[in-house]
């Protein structure tokens, strides 16, 4: 054999052993990332607590408040400064009563009003805030009404405290059935029409679902709602001396 086909000849089965070789680390490059792929990790379970929805909220003036500048200088400090909530476009947000964390729930927006008016002793939940008030001796417990004209709202007053709890008793947690707090606005100089101040996802103002730290129209659950009572209403401990209140109810007619 001559030395050109010699070398051919070897070329050729070198060739072949490197092809053998890189096919044998091909199968087993496959079969080491076949054996050594992780497990899918599974996605925690997403809370409704944890979906944040953008700010849909309704805002207005104070000067849109029948009889506003008539008020106690706390209660005026206090509306002043939920309204001033409702034009920052703060969504629903549960556990927070922090502006920085964009949103609010309910009590939080409530809590957060008070705690920056300087009320003394204002608890965070709704629950104990209804308990609050029941032990400062503010609170007016209402049961099966259904219209804002009943007797059992004569003592309601801009500023005041609203509650409202779930049917089916005192949720786990909870020493009193309350699970909702708004503060009552009083009513628009324009229809007459009450309003209220809070946080909500599902409450409306003017037909229009909000979501968000918003104006509300004030609207009471029917009678038969198997889902939901007003509850009753409460001064803010504090924020009006009782003897005040007594002289502004003496007035009316």
């Amino acid at each position: 054999m001559n030395n050109t086909l010699r070398l051919l000849w070897v070329s050729s089965l070198l060739s072949g052993a490197l092809f053998a070789q890189e096919a044998k680390k091909a199968d087993a490059s496959k079969t080491e990332t076949k054996a050594e792929k992780p497990k899918e990790e599974l996605k925690p379970e997403t809370k409704p607590e944890d979906v944040i929805k953008p700010a849909e909220v309704s805002t207005m003036l104070e000067t849109e408040l029948k009889d506003f500048e008539a008020l106690p200088e706390g209660v005026k400090r206090v509306i002043r400064a939920a309204l001033a909530l409702t034009k920052l476009k703060l969504t629903y947000r549960y556990a927070s009563h922090e502006v920085a964390q964009g949103g609010m729930d309910c009590s939080g927006a409530v809590y957060r009003v008070l705690l920056d008016e300087k009320v003394s002793g204002v608890p965070r939940q709704s629950d104990e805030m209804c308990g609050w008030t029941q032990a400062k001796g503010t609170f007016h417990r209402t049961e099966k009404v259904t219209k804002l004209d009943d007797a059992a709202f004569e003592h309601l007053r801009p500023g005041d405290l609203l509650f409202w709890s779930r049917q089916g008793g005192v949720e786990p947690g909870r020493k009193i059935p309350v699970t909702h707090v708004m503060i009552f606005l009083g009513h628009r100089v324009k229809d007459g029409k009450p309003v209220i101040y809070g946080s909500s996802d599902g409450r409306s103002y003017e037909g229009q679902r909000r979501c968000g730290v918003s104006v509300f129209n004030f609207t009471l659950p029917k009678a038969d709602d198997p889902k939901v009572e007003f509850y009753g209403y409460a001064a803010v401990p504090g924020l009006v001396k009782e003897e005040v209140r007594k002289a502004e109810a003496a007035k009316e007619p």
